[in-house]
């Protein structure tokens, strides 16, 4: 039944990303192997039934898909944290850029400043901090990858503050949140592989990233039947 779709996929996500954090906490691959990419799965397939409503989605939505499985590309290729480093930060940068052509859509890049420069001056701090962990050949990467992760984070807020007020301030409100725990996951990430071992690193990462990730589906409007919103 359509009806229980939400529903079935909070009791499936909940459980599938607490056996990946598990798995990735006591070094149970198995576990790992199985339920992040299938955690990731579901986010998917929750998204894909919204964003059918409105007829600006019609240029968002194919992007935020994209975007979603990009992740899911990044998140298979870090179950091999140190072959697959450099893949996955790609895929995650592609993710990460189709979010932000998504966003701009709506509202031109850096519609509202002060977004961006708070999160630059975030990004900045954090950065100084790890700069002398980062190797070299990374540097370059890095820097890039953090332009875009800040500029996706700074323009979901644009659009949560441009939005309130309206009908669409509820979904607005979430995509400003999904932008925000997106960067604070990255952020432990690298916190954890640059500066050394951060305790509990993939509950955090794993715990903020999924999150975000059901933000930014959620930003998608639901579908609509004669009944009312199913998904």
């Amino acid at each position: 039944m359509p009806i229980l779709r939400l529903p079935l996929l909070l009791l499936l996500l909940i459980p599938a990303a607490a056996a990946a954090i598990a798995g990735a906490l006591w070094g149970q691959t198995a576990l790992l192997f199985v339920f992040k990419p299938l955690s990731t799965l579901l986010i998917i397939y929750f998204a894909m039934p919204r964003g059918q409503v409105l007829p600006v989605e019609e240029k968002t939505r194919p992007w935020v898909l994209r975007g979603l499985w990009f992740s899911l590309g990044g998140d298979v290729a870090l179950l091999w944290p140190e072959q697959g480093f450099i893949f996955g930060l790609l895929s995650f940068l592609c993710a990460h850029l189709c979010y932000l052509w998504a966003f701009t859509r709506l509202r031109r890049l850096g519609d509202w400043l002060w977004p961006f420069g708070v999160y630059t001056l975030f990004a900045a701090a954090v950065l100084s901090q790890l700069w002398p962990g980062v190797p070299a050949e990374l540097r370059g990467p890095v820097i890039v990858y953090v332009l875009c992760l800040t500029a996706m984070g700074a323009q979901a807020a644009v659009l949560g503050w441009r939005a309130r007020g309206t009908h669409e301030a509820g979904r607005g409100a979430l995509l400003a949140l999904g932008g925000f725990l997106f960067v604070l996951s990255d952020t432990c990430l690298a916190i954890n592989k640059f500066a050394g071992p951060l305790p509990l690193a993939s509950l955090w990462v794993l715990t903020l990233y999924w999150t975000a990730q059901v933000c930014i589906a959620a930003w998608l409007s639901p579908k609509q039947t004669g009944r009312g919103a199913v998904v």
